[in-house]
Protein backbone atom coordinates (compact mmCIF):
# COMPACT_ATOMS: atom_id res chain seq x y z
CA UNK A 1 0.00 0.00 0.00
CA UNK A 2 1.43 3.69 -1.04
CA UNK A 3 2.11 5.48 2.03
CA UNK A 4 0.26 8.68 2.12
CA UNK A 5 1.34 11.89 2.10
CA UNK A 6 0.73 15.11 5.50
CA UNK A 7 -1.18 16.65 2.19
CA UNK A 8 -3.30 13.94 1.86
CA UNK A 9 -5.30 14.26 4.91
CA UNK A 10 -5.95 17.97 4.85
CA UNK A 11 -8.95 19.37 4.06
CA UNK A 12 -9.07 19.87 0.19
CA UNK A 13 -11.41 22.13 -2.37
CA UNK A 14 -14.17 20.85 -4.46
CA UNK A 15 -11.61 20.07 -7.30
CA UNK A 16 -9.24 18.10 -5.11
CA UNK A 17 -6.85 20.31 -3.98
CA UNK A 18 -5.39 20.24 -0.70
CA UNK A 19 -6.64 24.07 1.18
CA UNK A 20 -3.68 25.88 2.61
CA UNK A 21 -3.74 26.65 6.39
CA UNK A 22 -5.66 29.86 6.71
CA UNK A 23 -8.17 29.39 4.07
CA UNK A 24 -11.60 30.38 4.20
CA UNK A 25 -13.87 27.29 4.46
CA UNK A 26 -17.48 28.51 5.58
CA UNK A 27 -19.26 31.07 7.29
CA UNK A 28 -21.04 30.75 10.22
CA UNK A 29 -24.72 31.02 9.87
CA UNK A 30 -25.73 29.89 13.42
CA UNK A 31 -25.28 28.87 16.75
CA UNK A 32 -25.19 29.77 20.36
CA UNK A 33 -22.79 30.34 23.43
CA UNK A 34 -24.07 27.07 25.01
CA UNK A 35 -24.26 24.96 22.14
CA UNK A 36 -21.76 25.73 19.46
CA UNK A 37 -21.81 27.60 16.27
CA UNK A 38 -22.86 26.23 12.76
CA UNK A 39 -20.89 26.90 9.73
CA UNK A 40 -22.25 26.74 6.30
CA UNK A 41 -19.47 25.38 3.93
CA UNK A 42 -18.42 27.28 0.43
CA UNK A 43 -19.30 25.17 -2.68
CA UNK A 44 -15.20 25.25 -2.94
CA UNK A 45 -14.62 23.15 0.25
CA UNK A 46 -14.91 19.51 -0.13
CA UNK A 47 -17.15 17.85 3.08
CA UNK A 48 -15.35 14.29 2.91
CA UNK A 49 -12.23 15.99 3.80
CA UNK A 50 -13.17 17.70 7.01
CA UNK A 51 -13.41 15.35 10.68
CA UNK A 52 -14.32 15.91 14.01
CA UNK A 53 -11.64 16.84 15.97
CA UNK A 54 -9.66 19.30 13.55
CA UNK A 55 -9.12 22.47 14.53
CA UNK A 56 -10.78 25.80 12.61
CA UNK A 57 -10.51 29.60 13.62
CA UNK A 58 -13.47 32.15 13.12
CA UNK A 59 -12.04 35.67 12.21
CA UNK A 60 -14.09 38.09 14.19
CA UNK A 61 -13.66 41.64 14.26
CA UNK A 62 -11.64 41.71 17.26
CA UNK A 63 -11.07 38.50 18.13
CA UNK A 64 -10.43 35.02 16.98
CA UNK A 65 -12.23 32.59 18.35
CA UNK A 66 -10.37 28.99 18.19
CA UNK A 67 -12.59 26.08 17.62
CA UNK A 68 -13.11 22.33 17.29
CA UNK A 69 -15.36 20.27 14.98
CA UNK A 70 -17.70 18.39 16.80
CA UNK A 71 -19.96 17.63 13.93
CA UNK A 72 -20.10 17.48 10.25
CA UNK A 73 -23.86 17.55 8.62
CA UNK A 74 -25.53 17.60 4.82
CA UNK A 75 -28.48 20.13 4.23
CA UNK A 76 -30.87 21.74 1.58
CA UNK A 77 -32.75 24.88 1.33
CA UNK A 78 -35.84 22.39 0.23
CA UNK A 79 -36.66 19.32 1.66
CA UNK A 80 -38.39 18.75 -1.28
CA UNK A 81 -35.11 17.86 -2.69
CA UNK A 82 -34.18 14.77 -0.57
CA UNK A 83 -37.64 13.46 -1.64
CA UNK A 84 -36.25 13.75 -5.46
CA UNK A 85 -32.88 13.91 -5.39
CA UNK A 86 -31.50 15.91 -9.10
CA UNK A 87 -29.75 14.20 -11.73
CA UNK A 88 -26.21 15.41 -10.75
CA UNK A 89 -24.62 13.52 -13.71
CA UNK A 90 -25.39 16.36 -15.72
CA UNK A 91 -22.27 18.63 -15.35
CA UNK A 92 -24.69 21.61 -15.85
CA UNK A 93 -27.34 20.85 -12.72
CA UNK A 94 -24.13 19.62 -10.49
CA UNK A 95 -23.28 22.79 -10.80
CA UNK A 96 -26.32 24.52 -10.05
CA UNK A 97 -27.31 22.67 -6.98
CA UNK A 98 -23.71 21.95 -5.13
CA UNK A 99 -23.32 24.65 -2.65
CA UNK A 100 -26.52 26.30 -2.91
CA UNK A 101 -29.97 24.40 -3.19
CA UNK A 102 -27.49 21.42 -1.20
CA UNK A 103 -24.32 22.44 1.21
CA UNK A 104 -22.67 21.27 3.74
CA UNK A 105 -22.53 22.40 7.61
CA UNK A 106 -19.97 21.79 10.29
CA UNK A 107 -20.40 22.28 13.91
CA UNK A 108 -17.56 23.67 15.57
CA UNK A 109 -17.71 24.13 19.50
CA UNK A 110 -15.46 27.41 20.86
CA UNK A 111 -12.56 26.67 22.89
CA UNK A 112 -10.72 29.98 23.29
CA UNK A 113 -10.82 33.00 22.19
CA UNK A 114 -7.45 35.17 21.24
CA UNK A 115 -7.80 39.08 21.12
CA UNK A 116 -6.03 40.09 18.25
CA UNK A 117 -3.67 42.74 19.98
CA UNK A 118 -2.59 40.86 22.75
CA UNK A 119 -2.71 37.02 21.26
CA UNK A 120 -3.87 36.03 24.50
CA UNK A 121 -6.25 33.13 25.14
CA UNK A 122 -9.24 33.61 27.17
CA UNK A 123 -12.06 31.72 27.92
CA UNK A 124 -15.00 32.05 25.93
CA UNK A 125 -17.93 33.79 27.05
CA UNK A 126 -19.10 35.54 23.95
CA UNK A 127 -19.86 34.41 20.18
CA UNK A 128 -19.02 36.05 17.07
CA UNK A 129 -21.48 37.54 14.37
CA UNK A 130 -23.70 35.84 11.51
CA UNK A 131 -21.44 35.40 8.29
CA UNK A 132 -18.18 35.24 10.41
CA UNK A 133 -15.51 34.21 8.16
CA UNK A 134 -14.66 30.69 8.98
CA UNK A 135 -10.41 29.28 8.07
CA UNK A 136 -8.34 26.11 8.82
CA UNK A 137 -6.12 26.74 11.72
CA UNK A 138 -2.49 27.76 11.22
CA UNK A 139 0.28 26.68 13.17
CA UNK A 140 0.56 30.23 14.63
CA UNK A 141 -3.32 29.89 15.93
CA UNK A 142 -1.98 26.15 17.65
CA UNK A 143 0.64 28.13 19.03
CA UNK A 144 -0.86 31.12 20.59
CA UNK A 145 -3.16 28.94 22.29
CA UNK A 146 -0.57 25.74 23.42
CA UNK A 147 2.55 27.80 23.75
CA UNK A 148 6.07 26.86 22.90
CA UNK A 149 7.80 23.95 24.58
CA UNK A 150 10.23 24.74 27.96
CA UNK A 151 11.31 23.44 31.18
CA UNK A 152 7.80 22.76 32.34
CA UNK A 153 5.79 22.72 29.32
CA UNK A 154 6.38 19.05 27.53
CA UNK A 155 5.75 18.02 24.13
CA UNK A 156 3.12 15.06 23.62
CA UNK A 157 1.90 15.02 19.96
CA UNK A 158 1.08 17.30 17.14
CA UNK A 159 -2.86 18.16 16.56
CA UNK A 160 -4.67 16.27 13.55
CA UNK A 161 -3.86 17.73 10.27
CA UNK A 162 -0.61 20.26 11.53
CA UNK A 163 1.78 17.71 12.25
CA UNK A 164 4.54 20.49 11.97
CA UNK A 165 3.71 21.76 14.95
CA UNK A 166 3.62 20.52 18.77
CA UNK A 167 0.95 20.15 21.72
CA UNK A 168 2.85 21.02 25.15
CA UNK A 169 1.64 19.87 28.31
CA UNK A 170 1.87 22.09 31.24
CA UNK A 171 3.67 19.46 33.35
CA UNK A 172 3.80 21.31 36.27
CA UNK A 173 0.18 22.11 36.12
CA UNK A 174 -0.19 18.24 35.35
CA UNK A 175 1.10 17.27 38.55
CA UNK A 176 -0.05 19.23 41.00
CA UNK A 177 -3.52 16.56 40.95
CA UNK A 178 -4.09 13.58 39.93
CA UNK A 179 -4.03 12.51 36.19
CA UNK A 180 -6.29 9.86 34.42
CA UNK A 181 -5.02 8.04 31.15
CA UNK A 182 -7.88 6.10 29.65
CA UNK A 183 -8.85 3.74 27.06
CA UNK A 184 -10.31 0.58 25.75
CA UNK A 185 -7.46 -2.36 25.64
CA UNK A 186 -5.68 -2.29 22.83
CA UNK A 187 -5.03 1.96 22.40
CA UNK A 188 -1.57 2.30 23.40
CA UNK A 189 -2.71 3.68 27.02
CA UNK A 190 0.82 1.87 28.33
CA UNK A 191 2.71 3.78 25.76
CA UNK A 192 1.33 6.96 26.45
CA UNK A 193 1.76 6.88 30.01
CA UNK A 194 5.46 6.24 29.19
CA UNK A 195 5.45 9.25 27.73
CA UNK A 196 3.80 11.21 30.02
CA UNK A 197 6.20 9.82 32.88
CA UNK A 198 9.25 10.51 31.06
CA UNK A 199 8.07 13.70 30.70
CA UNK A 200 7.68 14.53 34.27
CA UNK A 201 11.32 12.79 34.59
CA UNK A 202 13.29 14.62 32.54
CA UNK A 203 12.10 17.61 33.71
CA UNK A 204 12.24 16.91 37.44
CA UNK A 205 8.59 17.75 37.82
CA UNK A 206 7.65 14.62 40.27
CA UNK A 207 9.27 12.00 42.01
CA UNK A 208 7.37 8.82 40.37
CA UNK A 209 6.36 5.47 42.52
CA UNK A 210 5.15 2.97 39.37
CA UNK A 211 3.25 -0.24 40.32
CA UNK A 212 4.29 -1.69 37.11
CA UNK A 213 1.43 -4.73 36.83
CA UNK A 214 2.68 -5.92 33.36
CA UNK A 215 6.21 -4.57 32.96
CA UNK A 216 5.91 -2.17 30.71
CA UNK A 217 7.81 0.87 32.36
CA UNK A 218 11.38 -0.25 34.21
CA UNK A 219 12.76 -2.42 31.04
CA UNK A 220 12.69 -2.32 27.54
CA UNK A 221 9.27 -4.08 26.21
CA UNK A 222 7.80 -5.39 22.94
CA UNK A 223 5.27 -3.10 21.41
CA UNK A 224 2.65 -5.07 19.50
CA UNK A 225 4.31 -5.01 15.91
CA UNK A 226 7.29 -6.40 17.66
CA UNK A 227 10.36 -4.55 17.96
CA UNK A 228 11.17 -3.77 21.68
CA UNK A 229 11.51 -0.26 23.13
CA UNK A 230 13.38 1.18 25.80
CA UNK A 231 11.69 1.40 29.14
CA UNK A 232 12.15 4.47 31.75
CA UNK A 233 15.57 3.00 33.21
CA UNK A 234 17.32 3.23 30.00
CA UNK A 235 16.45 6.45 28.97
CA UNK A 236 17.76 7.50 32.57
CA UNK A 237 19.73 5.34 34.00
CA UNK A 238 21.09 7.70 36.85
CA UNK A 239 17.35 8.83 38.08
CA UNK A 240 15.69 5.69 38.13
CA UNK A 241 15.58 2.76 39.77
CA UNK A 242 13.97 -0.93 39.00
CA UNK A 243 12.49 -3.12 42.25
CA UNK A 244 10.94 -6.32 41.96
CA UNK A 245 8.78 -8.51 43.21
CA UNK A 246 9.84 -11.51 41.22
CA UNK A 247 13.63 -12.02 40.86
CA UNK A 248 13.06 -15.52 39.09
CA UNK A 249 10.90 -13.26 35.94
CA UNK A 250 13.24 -10.52 35.50
CA UNK A 251 15.96 -12.24 35.32
CA UNK A 252 13.79 -14.41 32.23
CA UNK A 253 13.22 -11.43 30.80
CA UNK A 254 16.83 -10.33 31.08
CA UNK A 255 15.60 -7.06 32.66
CA UNK A 256 18.07 -5.51 35.08
CA UNK A 257 16.91 -4.91 38.49
CA UNK A 258 18.30 -2.86 41.62
CA UNK A 259 16.96 -4.90 43.81
CA UNK A 260 14.14 -7.43 45.40
CA UNK A 261 11.17 -6.59 47.77
CA UNK A 262 9.77 -8.42 50.15
CA UNK A 263 6.47 -8.31 52.72
CA UNK A 264 6.60 -10.19 56.06
CA UNK A 265 2.95 -11.61 57.16
CA UNK A 266 3.90 -9.90 60.20
CA UNK A 267 3.84 -6.56 58.51
CA UNK A 268 0.16 -7.14 57.00
CA UNK A 269 -2.92 -5.73 58.87
CA UNK A 270 -6.18 -6.20 58.64
CA UNK A 271 -6.63 -2.89 56.07
CA UNK A 272 -4.25 -4.50 54.05
CA UNK A 273 -6.60 -7.87 54.00
CA UNK A 274 -9.63 -5.38 53.88
CA UNK A 275 -9.15 -4.24 50.49
CA UNK A 276 -8.86 -7.39 49.18
CA UNK A 277 -12.44 -7.90 49.40
CA UNK A 278 -14.06 -7.92 46.27
CA UNK A 279 -10.70 -9.78 44.42
CA UNK A 280 -10.88 -12.41 47.14
CA UNK A 281 -14.51 -12.48 48.18
CA UNK A 282 -14.27 -12.02 51.30
CA UNK A 283 -17.72 -10.96 53.38
CA UNK A 284 -17.88 -8.69 55.90
CA UNK A 285 -17.75 -11.53 58.44
CA UNK A 286 -14.52 -12.51 57.30
CA UNK A 287 -13.16 -8.96 57.13
CA UNK A 288 -14.19 -8.56 61.27
CA UNK A 289 -12.76 -11.62 61.76
CA UNK A 290 -8.91 -10.00 60.70
CA UNK A 291 -9.60 -7.63 63.08
CA UNK A 292 -10.39 -10.19 66.00
CA UNK A 293 -7.50 -12.03 65.29
CA UNK A 294 -5.18 -9.48 64.92
CA UNK A 295 -6.35 -8.05 68.52
CA UNK A 296 -5.83 -11.68 70.16
CA UNK A 297 -3.03 -12.72 68.27
CA UNK A 298 -0.72 -9.73 67.72
CA UNK A 299 1.38 -9.05 64.66
CA UNK A 300 2.34 -12.58 63.51
CA UNK A 301 -1.92 -13.56 63.39
CA UNK A 302 -1.67 -14.02 59.59
CA UNK A 303 1.49 -16.72 60.22
CA UNK A 304 0.05 -18.55 62.99
CA UNK A 305 -4.00 -18.28 61.56
CA UNK A 306 -2.68 -20.24 58.58
CA UNK A 307 -1.11 -23.10 60.22
CA UNK A 308 -3.33 -23.53 62.89
CA UNK A 309 -4.67 -27.55 63.57
CA UNK A 310 -8.11 -28.52 63.01
CA UNK A 311 -8.32 -28.75 67.21
CA UNK A 312 -7.08 -25.23 67.30
CA UNK A 313 -9.11 -23.83 65.07
CA UNK A 314 -12.31 -25.63 66.88
CA UNK A 315 -10.97 -23.81 70.16
CA UNK A 316 -10.65 -20.49 68.44
CA UNK A 317 -14.47 -20.71 66.84
CA UNK A 318 -15.36 -22.25 70.53
CA UNK A 319 -13.52 -18.84 72.41
CA UNK A 320 -15.41 -16.13 69.33
CA UNK A 321 -18.61 -15.16 68.78
CA UNK A 322 -17.86 -15.49 65.03
CA UNK A 323 -19.18 -17.99 63.31
CA UNK A 324 -17.44 -21.19 62.16
CA UNK A 325 -18.03 -20.58 58.37
CA UNK A 326 -16.30 -17.12 58.49
CA UNK A 327 -13.88 -18.25 60.34
CA UNK A 328 -12.70 -21.45 58.16
CA UNK A 329 -13.41 -19.40 55.22
CA UNK A 330 -10.98 -16.85 55.89
CA UNK A 331 -8.46 -19.70 56.64
CA UNK A 332 -9.26 -21.07 52.91
CA UNK A 333 -8.85 -17.29 51.08
CA UNK A 334 -5.32 -16.78 53.23
CA UNK A 335 -3.83 -20.08 52.58
CA UNK A 336 -3.47 -18.19 48.42
CA UNK A 337 -0.65 -16.37 50.13
CA UNK A 338 1.37 -19.26 50.00
CA UNK A 339 1.87 -18.84 46.60
CA UNK A 340 3.39 -15.97 46.16
CA UNK A 341 6.80 -15.98 47.16
CA UNK A 342 7.31 -12.32 48.13
CA UNK A 343 5.35 -12.72 50.59
CA UNK A 344 7.62 -14.34 53.80
CA UNK A 345 7.40 -14.96 57.31
CA UNK A 346 8.73 -12.46 59.00
CA UNK A 347 9.92 -9.18 57.55
CA UNK A 348 11.58 -5.92 59.31
CA UNK A 349 9.78 -3.15 57.30
CA UNK A 350 12.92 -2.76 54.99
CA UNK A 351 11.53 -2.54 52.03
CA UNK A 352 9.21 -0.10 52.80
CA UNK A 353 12.21 2.04 53.85
CA UNK A 354 14.42 1.60 51.17
CA UNK A 355 11.33 3.05 49.07
CA UNK A 356 10.91 6.10 51.17
CA UNK A 357 15.04 6.51 50.91
CA UNK A 358 14.80 6.89 47.25
CA UNK A 359 12.04 8.93 47.15
CA UNK A 360 13.21 11.25 49.52
CA UNK A 361 16.72 11.21 47.51
CA UNK A 362 14.80 11.96 44.44
CA UNK A 363 15.26 9.05 42.53
CA UNK A 364 12.35 7.30 40.42
CA UNK A 365 10.97 3.52 41.51
CA UNK A 366 9.69 1.29 39.09
CA UNK A 367 7.89 -1.80 40.69
CA UNK A 368 8.06 -4.61 38.41
CA UNK A 369 5.74 -7.67 39.32
CA UNK A 370 6.48 -10.08 36.90
CA UNK A 371 4.70 -12.79 36.75
CA UNK A 372 2.40 -12.01 40.04
CA UNK A 373 0.74 -8.98 37.59
CA UNK A 374 -1.29 -11.93 36.26
CA UNK A 375 -2.88 -11.66 39.77
CA UNK A 376 -4.63 -8.94 40.76
CA UNK A 377 -4.80 -9.82 44.51
CA UNK A 378 -1.16 -10.00 44.55
CA UNK A 379 -1.25 -6.16 42.83
CA UNK A 380 -3.97 -4.55 44.67
CA UNK A 381 -2.54 -6.16 47.88
CA UNK A 382 1.18 -4.73 47.37
CA UNK A 383 0.21 -1.38 45.65
CA UNK A 384 -2.70 -0.88 48.85
CA UNK A 385 -0.04 -2.43 51.56
CA UNK A 386 3.39 0.40 50.31
CA UNK A 387 1.09 3.38 49.75
CA UNK A 388 -0.86 3.65 53.08
CA UNK A 389 2.69 3.15 54.70
CA UNK A 390 4.49 6.23 51.96
CA UNK A 391 0.69 8.12 52.35
CA UNK A 392 1.41 8.22 56.80
CA UNK A 393 5.14 8.73 56.30
CA UNK A 394 4.32 11.71 54.08
CA UNK A 395 1.42 13.41 56.41
CA UNK A 396 3.87 13.04 59.12
CA UNK A 397 6.63 15.10 57.57
CA UNK A 398 4.44 17.75 55.74
CA UNK A 399 2.85 18.32 59.40
CA UNK A 400 6.88 18.75 60.37
CA UNK A 401 7.68 21.02 57.94
CA UNK A 402 4.58 23.36 58.77
CA UNK A 403 7.16 25.83 60.17
CA UNK A 404 10.27 25.35 57.63
CA UNK A 405 9.21 24.14 53.89
CA UNK A 406 12.57 23.21 53.32
CA UNK A 407 11.74 19.87 55.44
CA UNK A 408 8.56 19.15 52.98
CA UNK A 409 9.13 15.93 51.27
CA UNK A 410 9.35 16.43 47.06
CA UNK A 411 6.14 16.05 45.56
CA UNK A 412 5.58 11.83 44.76
CA UNK A 413 3.12 10.76 42.16
CA UNK A 414 2.20 7.57 42.46
CA UNK A 415 1.03 5.50 39.28
CA UNK A 416 -1.46 2.63 39.27
CA UNK A 417 -2.79 0.43 36.38
CA UNK A 418 -6.67 -1.22 36.78
CA UNK A 419 -7.67 1.69 38.74
CA UNK A 420 -11.14 1.05 38.95
CA UNK A 421 -10.24 -1.87 41.12
CA UNK A 422 -8.53 0.58 43.68
CA UNK A 423 -11.43 3.07 43.30
CA UNK A 424 -14.79 1.76 42.58
CA UNK A 425 -17.92 3.04 44.63
CA UNK A 426 -17.83 0.56 47.25
CA UNK A 427 -14.58 0.84 48.31
CA UNK A 428 -13.20 4.59 47.25
CA UNK A 429 -14.06 6.48 50.41
CA UNK A 430 -12.29 3.57 52.76
CA UNK A 431 -8.87 2.92 50.33
CA UNK A 432 -5.68 4.67 50.80
CA UNK A 433 -5.73 5.65 46.85
CA UNK A 434 -9.61 7.42 47.40
CA UNK A 435 -7.99 9.38 49.94
CA UNK A 436 -5.43 10.51 48.45
CA UNK A 437 -8.01 11.84 45.38
CA UNK A 438 -9.56 13.97 47.60
CA UNK A 439 -6.67 15.65 49.10
CA UNK A 440 -5.26 16.98 46.24
CA UNK A 441 -1.94 17.53 46.76
CA UNK A 442 -2.33 19.17 49.91
CA UNK A 443 0.54 16.17 51.37
CA UNK A 444 2.37 16.85 48.16
CA UNK A 445 1.20 13.32 46.94
CA UNK A 446 -0.66 12.68 43.30
CA UNK A 447 -2.15 9.87 41.53
CA UNK A 448 -1.81 8.77 37.68
CA UNK A 449 -4.17 6.00 37.14
CA UNK A 450 -4.70 4.01 34.12
CA UNK A 451 -7.85 2.17 33.66
CA UNK A 452 -10.30 0.98 30.47
CA UNK A 453 -13.11 1.20 32.64
CA UNK A 454 -13.37 4.74 33.93
CA UNK A 455 -17.21 4.30 34.35
CA UNK A 456 -16.40 1.75 37.29
CA UNK A 457 -14.42 4.55 39.33
CA UNK A 458 -16.22 6.44 42.01
CA UNK A 459 -17.63 9.69 40.58
CA UNK A 460 -15.92 11.88 43.28
CA UNK A 461 -12.65 10.54 42.59
CA UNK A 462 -13.53 11.25 38.81
CA UNK A 463 -14.63 14.95 39.50
CA UNK A 464 -10.95 15.20 41.20
CA UNK A 465 -8.65 14.13 38.43
CA UNK A 466 -7.51 17.13 36.96
CA UNK A 467 -5.88 15.98 33.57
CA UNK A 468 -8.01 13.04 31.59
CA UNK A 469 -5.92 11.88 28.98
CA UNK A 470 -8.41 9.25 26.95
CA UNK A 471 -7.83 7.13 24.02
CA UNK A 472 -10.62 5.03 21.77
CA UNK A 473 -13.89 4.58 24.33
CA UNK A 474 -16.55 2.59 22.60
CA UNK A 475 -18.64 2.00 25.75
CA UNK A 476 -21.36 4.88 26.00
CA UNK A 477 -20.59 4.73 29.98
CA UNK A 478 -17.24 4.96 29.90
CA UNK A 479 -17.45 8.27 27.63
CA UNK A 480 -19.90 9.76 29.99
CA UNK A 481 -17.65 8.81 32.83
CA UNK A 482 -14.84 10.46 30.96
CA UNK A 483 -16.93 13.72 30.37
CA UNK A 484 -18.26 14.68 33.34
CA UNK A 485 -17.29 17.94 34.53
CA UNK A 486 -15.86 18.72 31.04
CA UNK A 487 -17.14 21.94 29.75
CA UNK A 488 -18.90 21.36 26.51
CA UNK A 489 -18.95 17.78 26.73
CA UNK A 490 -21.73 17.37 24.78
CA UNK A 491 -20.02 17.94 21.75
CA UNK A 492 -16.67 16.32 22.46
CA UNK A 493 -18.82 13.02 22.99
CA UNK A 494 -18.60 12.71 19.28
CA UNK A 495 -15.34 13.44 18.67
CA UNK A 496 -14.42 10.92 21.63
CA UNK A 497 -16.04 8.06 20.26
CA UNK A 498 -14.41 8.53 16.71
CA UNK A 499 -10.74 8.46 17.63
CA UNK A 500 -8.46 6.33 15.81
CA UNK A 501 -7.61 2.83 17.52
CA UNK A 502 -3.68 3.66 17.36
CA UNK A 503 -2.07 6.53 18.15
CA UNK A 504 -4.40 9.48 19.14
CA UNK A 505 -6.05 10.58 22.03
CA UNK A 506 -8.02 13.70 23.86
CA UNK A 507 -6.91 15.31 26.43
CA UNK A 508 -8.91 17.44 28.71
CA UNK A 509 -8.34 19.21 31.89
CA UNK A 510 -5.61 21.14 33.85
CA UNK A 511 -3.07 21.03 32.02
CA UNK A 512 -4.21 22.28 29.07
CA UNK A 513 -6.28 25.48 28.07
CA UNK A 514 -8.71 23.78 26.47
CA UNK A 515 -9.73 20.33 25.11
CA UNK A 516 -7.41 18.69 22.15
CA UNK A 517 -7.06 15.68 20.15
CA UNK A 518 -3.34 14.69 19.00
CA UNK A 519 -1.89 12.32 17.51
CA UNK A 520 0.47 11.09 20.31
CA UNK A 521 4.03 11.49 19.34
CA UNK A 522 5.93 8.37 18.37
CA UNK A 523 8.52 6.60 20.84
CA UNK A 524 10.93 5.96 18.78
CA UNK A 525 15.04 6.44 18.53
CA UNK A 526 14.05 10.78 18.05
CA UNK A 527 11.98 10.62 21.51
CA UNK A 528 14.72 8.71 23.01
CA UNK A 529 17.21 11.32 21.79
CA UNK A 530 14.69 14.03 22.76
CA UNK A 531 15.26 12.43 26.69
CA UNK A 532 18.82 12.41 27.01
CA UNK A 533 18.95 15.48 28.80
CA UNK A 534 22.32 15.59 30.45
CA UNK A 535 23.75 15.32 26.44
CA UNK A 536 20.74 18.19 26.05
CA UNK A 537 21.82 20.78 28.54
CA UNK A 538 25.76 20.09 27.74
CA UNK A 539 24.61 20.96 23.71
CA UNK A 540 22.55 24.08 25.35
CA UNK A 541 25.61 25.40 27.43
CA UNK A 542 27.93 24.66 24.44
CA UNK A 543 25.71 26.83 22.33
CA UNK A 544 25.61 29.52 24.74
CA UNK A 545 29.14 29.96 25.04
CA UNK A 546 29.66 30.13 21.13
CA UNK A 547 27.01 33.12 21.62
CA UNK A 548 29.43 34.48 23.82
CA UNK A 549 32.44 34.20 21.36
CA UNK A 550 34.16 31.54 24.15
CA UNK A 551 34.56 28.05 22.32
CA UNK A 552 37.79 27.84 22.72
CA UNK A 553 40.10 26.11 25.68
CA UNK A 554 38.47 23.52 27.93
CA UNK A 555 35.07 22.66 28.31
CA UNK A 556 33.49 22.91 31.19
CA UNK A 557 29.53 22.61 32.04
Amino acid sequence: MQQRSLDDWFPRDAQGHPLSKGTRIGVVVGGSLSKGLKVKLDRDTSIESLAVGRYVVVRGVQKRFFCMVTDIQLDVTNAALMANPPDLTDPFLSAVYSGTAAFGTIHVAPMLMIDEDTSTPRPVKTIPSHFTQTVIATVEDVNDVFGKEDETHFNVGAPLELEQTQINLDLLRLVERSVGVFGKSGTGKSFLTRILLAGTIQRDMAVNLIFDMHNDYGWEVADERGPKVKGLKQLFPSKVTILTLDEESSRRRKAKYDSVVTIGYNEIEPQDIEMLKGTLDLTDSMIDVAYMLRKRIGEDWIQRFMTMEAVDLEDLIAQTNYGASSITALSRRLARFERWEFLKPEGTGQSVQEIINLIIQKKHVVLEFGRYGNTLAAYILVANYLTRRIHEYYVEQIERSLGDKSMAPPQLLITIEEAHKFLDPGVARQTIFGTIARELRKYNVTMLVVDQRPSGIDEEVMSQIGTRVTALLDNERDIVAVLTGISGAGGLREVLSRLDTKQQAIIMGHAVPMPVVIKIRPYDQEFYAAMDYEANIAEAAQKARRSLGDDGGQRRL
